[in-house]
């Protein structure tokens, strides 16, 4: 009998070659090619796949999402009304952010509704999450699983299916592959969302985040789950935030303040960020930003100063960087507002990453008071896209933020087609 041919598969992208080979071609590890049969097609025609009947869609039943509430305000606002049955969901972020204190915060939360959950610690001993549960008050009725074995874990969940998984984290997970590789982590994502739809069990996926600034294996898992959301540290602040969401909006963002007793939801998060907004300097203005459904007031902030060196430099944290250098070279082009021998900085206050084009004209107008020296009214705050020309041009979801901008205080709002150019807003507050 002929031996099966070889073929050979990186345990951490799964790219297959027909050879060894001493680094990967597709994502450049080293000897992480690892021999593995190649699988024989059945020989003689014996037992051919049987043909699947196909359903019309006017067959299909009507439903609507039966969504249960997380029973956490700001959670719910993410997910767009809260959990789906079934639904898989990818939670990730940077080691200490409290992803394992929210998920046991939503735990304890489900408890509380009737629901049986169950709690995979992959990572952390027992006693370690009974000292943490002891800390948030969590009920002693949750179920821990320290299984990893991915085999296992399915025997055991299929053998009595519980109303809420999480998994913390995806990458302890055995298969035939290395735990953490790519392989793996895609491997067990597709059995836990196979066996999430068939039972209807909502699970929550915990991902670790590499050094690059993402969960493992992305686009491996991303278009494998419904939703995935990102714990991010904004200042002292937490914000969760939705970068896919098959039921619901996505770049939602949510606002949590890490406290000893856990995460606690912050009910106005833009006072929360311009709670530190210094009085009458120059290069300070209040941008009406949104993200996903929210509006929030946000406080920009430029800096000015004379530049050492031949090349002067721009800095933008918070900030998408290119449309702050299409702002200046508008500021330059359109207002002959000379930066040439000036560094400048731009930065949003709180720790937020925002790219919205609504932040232009606050960008241009804190970049202009920063060169200038002179402060904008405490009581402005502004909206607005910058077009190549100078022009103000209006932005989505104007009214939501006009309305938050009213909500939080602020007597005048500056916004299109109110004013039609940046020339027009420096002339009348500068």
């Amino acid at each position: 009998m002929a031996r099966a041919s070889a073929q050979y598969r990186c345990v951490e992208c799964g790219y297959q070659s027909v050879k060894p080979l001493g680094r990967c071609p597709g994502c450049g590890a080293w000897e992480s090619l690892k021999e593995v049969a190649e699988a024989r097609p059945p020989s003689g025609g014996r037992n051919p796949p049987k043909p699947v009947p196909l359903l019309r869609l006017r067959d299909v039943p009507e439903g609507g999402e039966a969504r249960f509430s997380s029973q956490i305000g700001e959670l719910d606002r993410v997910l767009g009304g809260g959990f789906v049955p079934g639904e898989v969901l990818l939670l990730g972020g940077e080691p200490g952010v409290g992803k394992s204190t929210l998920l046991l915060q939503v735990a304890q939360k489900m408890l509380e509704t009737g629901r049986r959950v169950v709690y995979l610690a992959g990572e952390e001993s027992p006693g370690q999450i009974r000292l943490r549960a002891r800390r948030l008050g969590i009920s002693l009725d949750l179920e821990l699983l320290r299984e990893t074995r991915l085999e296992a874990l399915l025997a055991t969940l299929e053998a009595s299916p519980p109303d809420f998984l999480v998994v913390d984290s995806i990458q302890t997970l055995e298969t035939s592959a290395a735990p953490g590789s790519l392989v793996a982590v895609r491997d067990a994502t597709a059995a836990l969302t196979r066996f999430a739809k068939q039972y209807l069990v909502t699970t929550v996926l915990v991902g670790h985040v590499t050094k690059e600034g993402l969960v493992a294996g992305p686009k491996v898992i991303e278009h494998v789950v419904d939703a995935t959301l990102y714990l991010e540290t904004a200042g002292s602040f937490r914000v969760l935030r939705s970068s896919k969401n098959r039921f619901g909006p996505v770049g939602e963002l949510g606002v949590f303040a890490m406290l000893h007793e856990g995460m606690e939801e912050v009910a106005n998060p833009s006072a929360a960020f311009l709670a530190e907004r210094p009085v009458g300097a120059p290069g300070s203005v209040v941008a009406l930003s949104l993200s996903g459904e929210r509006a929030l007031a946000l406080e920009v902030q430029a800096l000015a100063a004379r530049t050492p060196f031949p090349a002067p430099r721009r800095v933008a944290q918070g900030l998408d960087s290119r449309r702050v250098d299409v702002v200046l070279a508008v500021l330059e082009r359109r207002l002959n507002l000379p930066l040439g021998n000036l560094d400048i900085y731009v930065n949003l206050a709180g720790g937020l990453r925002v790219f919205d084009p609504g932040l232009d004209l606050a960008v241009g107008l804190a970049v202009y008071s920063a060169v200038v020296g002179r402060p904008l009214p405490q009581a402005l705050a502004v909206v607005g896209e910058v077009g190549l020309a100078g022009e103000l041009r209006s932005v989505e979801g104007l009214e939501r933020r006009l309305r938050e901008g009213e909500r939080a205080g602020f007597k005048e709002l500056v916004y299109p087609p109110q004013f039609k150019t940046l020339e027009a807003v420096v002339s009348r507050f500068l």
